[in-house]
């Protein structure tokens, strides 16, 4: 089976809707639900070794689909920023906003060592969030 997402403004959800019901957008499960109001501090890269985007957020699934889809007008869209490559979660947002900051200040090689201690391959690590991954060619919809 396969399915469809669709991002919701008003609830900062993605639903994934069964295919034959694109025209309810309100079936389905809401994939901000897992991942409730945990900070995370993420870096983004438009491939290995490419252009690099930190930011944070409280609903990193949320936010990564926001990139992808183009949702957010700016500097991931202008430059396709969309591979997720690392992620740290924080148990405040005050502290993933500080570590934001901190990383926001590093050199690129300081950058790049430390999404190479965790992912020295540089895969998107999307879809361990159960996003599709980017490699697979899909945008806008999850395989069935």
């Amino acid at each position: 089976m396969r399915v469809s997402c669709a991002y919701n403004h008003y609830t900062n959800c993605i639903n994934v809707i069964p295919a034959g019901n694109a025209g309810n957008q309100n079936t389905g499960m809401c994939y901000s639900e897992p991942m409730e109001k945990q900070p995370c501090v993420y870096i983004l890269a438009s491939r290995p070794n490419g252009t690099l985007y930190i930011g944070v957020t409280s609903n990193l699934i949320g936010r990564v689909y926001q990139h992808r889809q183009n949702l957010i007008a700016g500097f991931t869209q202008r430059y396709n920023v969309h591979n997720l490559v690392w992620y740290e979660p924080h148990e405040q947002l005050e502290s993933a906003i500080l570590r934001e900051k901190q990383l926001k200040n590093w050199s690129r090689v300081a950058k790049k060592r430390l999404i190479e201690l965790t992912n020295p391959q540089w895969h998107d690590l999307s879809p361990d969030l159960g996003l599709p991954s980017l490699a697979a060619g899909s945008r806008h919809s999850l395989p069935g």
